[in-house]
């Protein structure tokens, strides 16, 4: 039966794709059976039933409905007619599409990336950077960032009477516009918007988003079939929408603005194929790359697409991710997947969880503009996540080796192996504490004492001293017993190694185990020290460690500039997503420190590794950093440590829960658990420290339980708890040292002012995102 249906349906893929175009030089993804990547050929199948369903119901005249699954086609298929007046003409798979606003994110949205990525285009740069005279009534401060976000206060349509003098004028009549609304305060979906972003392509490369996107992106990725203003060849076999001046309109832009605009705009005009777009999705969910082009980098796919909170919806850098605008997207889609549709009855979607994507192309509007496809095209979507077969998952997805998670090597590791050759002739003074072992738990002092050619002359070490058990707020000098070596202490009456300490020293190797939080201080000693070698003339070595909550998730609020602190050493997120090695090269470029830099990599760790998946052992980084857990909890959690709560010190478990004497756990908890919050579950309890905050008093709080830790979200789960609080116990909960650790005063303000995390979440993304980019520049791994 299994060779059967197999047979079946490679059959109807070549009939299904019986037109295909082939154009010299395009690029088309391979074709396979749903069957044998792990898809059910019987449920893809149904896409025939509700599309039939569709036609029946005049939603359109005809479609083609294309699947992507692990980098292969595994349905094509054309229904209906792409044209039925005058005369009708059936629809074929190498159909041209009008794809009206997937203009915006496939065109617009990922030329203005490839210039940020290249540096010429910043997301926090006002408007007005690249179009001066935009400047006018009060949009001076608009962002590249909240045009792409539908949040820059724009009209989501001026009148197409602006348009009737030629686009010269046209374009003066936009830059002209009023304020619709405060920007950044709402979302409101706006053609105008990526008109602007078109134009600043235009201003910032000399050519327009027609000739950069055909340079730049289409021709690179072998759409040959795809672009604005289609040729005569392309356009005989285009669907035909409406009529405008007296002629059906065939390869010919729908959009009356991009139409005024001789065709070329960045909201709409964009013409392709069902098989030149799975080209550009395959290339997305390969992190930009197809074939032997890397159109964008990988960083800068994943910072596009990714959600960011824009009031109370999710969208991306030009895409939709979770919105009102989302009915074309399918239900069983996971939270990673973005998409965009396009008023003419196409949509795009894109699931990188699931190595997905569904394109469904139609010409709803033919031919009196009264067709409906969105809900169509979202149960098509729908059915092809359904299709997936569960067990095929875990055989096509990729995973970690579990030979690699044995074998992570830190830094000390392969400066090791490497036979300590950058060290080698060299007076050294070492910073590390009780973190700093060896794969084998060598400690690190004794592994560069012993190690021949190499000068072991000092020892530093930073807050809760040498050997990591101290919580105190001054630490003295001391000797370590093993060497005889000064331990300069950098918590103590300096937190900068001094002249004196760097006399007869070449170079300042650091070794440290942070915990991936930006007020946890290591990073702050280290920073600090990189100064200090700097001023003295003298290297700085990193030996690389694993970021333990990750190295992929960077959130939460970037620190103000002008707060600068030993609990916020720059202007990063409260949760970085960085290695100290990864950090070191952030500082020394952008706060201009200028040391000579050398980062040791680690071997074999991937970026989306906790730290129980190196197979390296836990040491407790600090006294009340005890396991992984707390460590994954810590970014929110510890940001509460300033106000009058327990954050668990004094008991077993620290950064596990919360209390206070005043404090209601039972009620807290409620609320908590009715938020929805990801991958976490609250539990009221009742404890007592015996230390610290609240010693030997009876606490009432809330137990985190950690039920899914790479859907949790440590900092939004911060933000939610003091939301909580400010809500329940406004008379109770003092906020006053709140943004000690939190470092924004925007966001601090919403809080005291009980905003909702939506809320307080939009402040920040487009800061974030910028910050994605910056943090780009220095990822090693």
């Amino acid at each position: 039966m299994k060779n059967y249906l197999w047979i079946v349906t490679t059959v109807l893929l070549f009939v299904c794709c019986g037109h295909r175009g082939e154009a010299a030089n395009s690029a088309h993804l391979p074709y396979a059976s749903p069957e044998s990547v792990g898809m059910d050929p019987r449920r893809l199948a149904t896409i025939d039933f509700v599309v039939q369903r569709g036609l029946e119901r005049d939603s359109m005249p005809g479609a083609v409905v294309l699947v992507g699954y692990q980098g292969k086609v595994v349905f094509l298929k054309a229904y209906g007619n792409r044209q039925v007046k005058p005369e009708k003409v059936a629809m074929t798979t190498d159909t041209v599409f009008d794809l009206a606003s997937l203009t915006k994110p496939i065109a617009t949205a990922t030329s203005i990336m490839q210039l940020v990525e290249q540096g010429k285009v910043q997301l926090s740069d006002p408007v007005a950077k690249y179009i001066p005279e935009f400047a006018v009534n009060g949009k001076q401060d608009i962002t590249v960032y909240q045009l792409l976000t539908h949040q820059g206060g724009l009209i989501p349509d001026n009148s197409i009477k602006d348009y009737q003098d030629g686009p010269e004028k046209a374009m003066q009549r936009v830059y002209d516009l009023k304020l619709y609304y405060e920007p950044g305060t709402r979302f409101a979906y706006t053609d105008v918007g990526f008109i602007l972003l078109g134009e600043i392509v235009k201003r910032v490369t000399g050519k327009s988003v027609h000739e950069y996107s055909q340079k730049h992106i289409f021709q690179p990725l072998g759409m040959t079939e795809t672009g604005y203003l289609p040729a005569s060849e392309l356009r005989e076999r285009a669907a035909t929408t409406q009529q405008r001046e007296g002629r059906w309109m065939q390869g010919e832009v729908h959009d009356p603005r991009a139409y005024k605009l001789d065709g070329v705009a960045g909201h709409a005009g964009l013409f392709s194929t069902a098989e030149d777009l799975a080209v550009y999705a395959q290339a997305l969910l390969n992190k930009g790359r197809f074939g032997e082009t890397q159109f964008m980098k990988p960083e800068t796919v994943e910072l596009m697409t990714r959600g960011y909170q824009v009031v109370d919806i999710n969208r991306g850098l030009g895409w939709d991710v979770l919105s009102g605008y989302s009915s074309n997207r399918g239900d069983l889609l996971s939270s990673q997947a973005f998409g965009h549709g396009g008023f003419t009855g196409t949509s795009l979607w894109i699931d990188p969880a699931q190595n997905l994507f569904v394109i469904f192309l139609s010409n709803r509007v033919h031919p009196d503009g009264k067709g409906s496809v969105n809900s169509l095209a979202g149960r098509i979507g729908t059915i092809a996540a359904a299709a997936i077969n569960a067990d095929a998952v875990s055989q096509f997805a990729p995973a970690t080796s579990l030979s690699d998670s044995l074998n992570v090597l830190t830094g000390i590791d392969v400066l090791q192996a490497e036979q300590f050759k950058s060290l080698k002739g060299l007076r050294i003074g070492l910073i590390t504490n009780h973190t700093g072992l060896t794969r084998d738990g060598k400690s690190t002092v004794q592994v560069l004492n012993d190690a021949p050619q190499v000068q072991l002359k000092t020892l530093f070490s930073p807050e809760h001293g040498f050997a990591g058990k101290l919580d105190v707020s001054k630490i003295g000098d001391s000797t370590d017993e093993k060497t005889g070596l000064k331990i300069f202490s950098l918590y103590g009456k300096t937190r900068t190694p001094t002249p004196e300490s760097l006399q007869d020293l070449d170079v300042l190797v650091f070794d440290i185990q942070d915990i991936g939080a930006r007020f946890y201080t290591y990073i702050s000693t280290m920073g600090n020290a990189m100064q200090a070698a700097k001023q003295q003339g003298i290297r700085f070595v990193v030996l690389d460690r694993p970021n333990p909550i990750n190295g992929v998730t960077f959130s939460g609020p970037i620190l103000d500039e002008g707060s600068q602190s030993f609990v916020g050493y720059h202007r990063i997120p409260v949760r970085h997503g960085m290695t100290a090695g990864e950090l070191a090269g952030m500082f020394n470029t952008e706060m201009k420190i200028g040391v000579d830099l050398q980062v040791i990599p680690m071997q074999n760790w991937k970026r989306e590794m906790y730290y129980d998946e190196t197979g390296l052992t836990w040491v407790n980084p600090s006294p009340n950093m005890r396991n992984l857990n707390e460590a994954i909890l810590y970014p929110g959690v510890g940001l509460l440590e300033t106000t009058n709560l327990s954050v668990g010190r004094g008991t077993d478990t620290p950064f596990e829960w919360i209390g206070a004497p005043w404090l209601d756990g039972m009620k807290l908890a409620r609320e908590l658990n009715r938020s929805g919050l990801p991958g976490v579950r609250f539990v009221p309890v009742q404890f007592t420290p015996s230390s610290s905050k609240f010693a030997n008093e009876l606490c009432g709080g809330v137990n985190f339980v950690v039920t899914d830790r790479r859907q949790f979200q440590s900092v939004k789960t911060g933000l939610e708890i003091v939301c909580q609080l400010r809500k329940l116990f406004p008379e109770l909960w003092e906020t006053k040292s709140y943004n000690r650790l939190l470092g924004n005063q925007s966001v601090f303000d919403a809080i005291v002012a009980g905003k909702s995390v939506m809320q307080i979440q939009a402040l920040y993304q487009q800061d974030l995102a910028e910050f994605g980019f910056r943090r780009a520049k220095y990822l090693m791994y």
